[in-house]
């Protein structure tokens, strides 16, 4: 059976759509290796993520080895390895579709902080 994209988003858990998955979320910072044992994934992976923009490390540092990646990057190749293990999504597929659920989610912040708003005006 072949999932959508949409279908597979479903899917997930709520804290998996938003992104809040339980991670370090005070700041701290990984290394390319703390970021592919949390990840369970080869360095070269996670060097592509970067190549293609899918993930970005903190400071932009010509070496692979002296990246420091934060609590996000994480996030993102977690959701990237279920897209490419569930869809079977090639890199570039992996970059507009993590674009896109970004974009979705920005959109339903606003949504909800509109719908605030307007309760706000209405008096509610």
């Amino acid at each position: 059976m072949v999932l959508s994209v949409a279908s597979f988003l479903l899917a997930l858990p709520s804290h998996e759509k938003s992104g809040l998955e339980v991670l370090d979320r005070d700041g701290s910072t990984f290394t390319l290796r703390e970021i592919c044992e949390r990840g369970e994934c080869h360095a070269e992976f996670v060097i592509k993520l970067v190549d293609y923009g899918i993930i970005a490390p903190v400071e932009e540092l010509p070496e692979a080895r002296q990246w420091e990646l934060d609590a996000g990057a994480l996030s993102r190749l977690r959701k990237a390895q279920r897209l490419q293990r569930d869809l079977k999504m090639n890199l570039p597929g992996l970059a507009m579709s993590l674009d896109l659920l970004d974009e979705v989610e920005e959109m339903r912040r606003e949504v909800t902080r509109l719908n605030h708003r307007i309760r706000q005006l209405m008096g509610e």
